[in-house]
Order: structure tokens, then sequence, then C-alpha cells
């Protein structure tokens, strides 16, 4: 463990959190390794497991294929073979529009609740802070 100032440990190197939740609550989410890029052939499996995910979580919503996909326009969600897939598998998306931060359901309806449920504890290192956000994420 590295100390900073004051002796304290530093904070441990971020990770990327991916997730998907609908109205209800999460439906999936992927921590992403520490050093990895998300570029499109990692987008291209996580959706792949994403769509695994709605299958089981949602099968009403599977049976009928009323789900629908909100993804800003980070290259790896507008790349070729990512648009291919989600056609070859009926996905209706909605276009995000460029430049507008205020349209992120995420930065409401999730990064709040969770920081709010997080705040105040002090995390050892990386895995401890997956442990507790996990628990967040996946409780009802």
């Amino acid at each position: 463990m590295t100390l900073g100032l004051g002796g304290h440990p530093l904070p441990p190197q971020m990770k990327m959190l991916e997730v998907f939740f609908d109205y209800d609550s999460v439906i999936h989410y992927e921590f992403i390794p520490k050093g990895q890029t998300v570029n499109k052939e990692l987008y291209l499996e996580i959706l792949e497991r994403l769509r695994d995910a709605i299958r089981r979580k949602r099968s009403e919503k599977w049976a009928t294929n009323d789900w629908f996909l909100l993804h800003d326009n980070a290259p790896p969600h507008r790349a070729l073979i990512v648009k291919k897939y989600l056609a070859r598998h009926s996905v209706t998306t909605l276009e995000h529009s460029p430049y507008s931060p205020y349209l992120a359901p995420a930065d409401f309806y999730l990064f709040p609740p969770l920081k709010l449920k997080l705040k105040g504890h002090r995390f050892m290192d990386s895995d401890e802070v997956i442990e507790n956000a996990t628990k967040q994420l996946t409780q009802n």
C-alpha cells in the first residue's frame, strides 16, 4: 500500500463501471478491469451479456422485444460492428443528443443514490469499493 500525505493511503485507482438499468432496477453491470479500455470489441461482449441478463431478468420484455437501449455517443457505442450487432438482434436504440450531459439518466437516477449510500465509508482498496458498490447495485 502506498501512503500519501499525513500517512493516509492513496485512493485506489479507479475502475470503470458499465451499468444498464431500467425504471425498476439494475439489469446488468460490469466493472472493467483496471487499465482496460472499453473498445468496440469489449462493448460488443458487454452487450451480449446484457442481452442474456434481459432474457433472464425481464423475460416479459424479452419475449415481446419491448425494451430499448440508450447509450451515449462514445466511439465504441457508435462503431459499425456494434450498430450491425444491434440491428441484427432488433435492438431499438434511442439516440443520445451530442453534448447533452443533462440527458444522462444515470447521472440522476443511478449515481446519486449510489454515492449517498457509500458516502462516509473509507475503503482500503478497489476490491472493497467494488464489493460495497455491488451490494448497493443488487439491492431492490
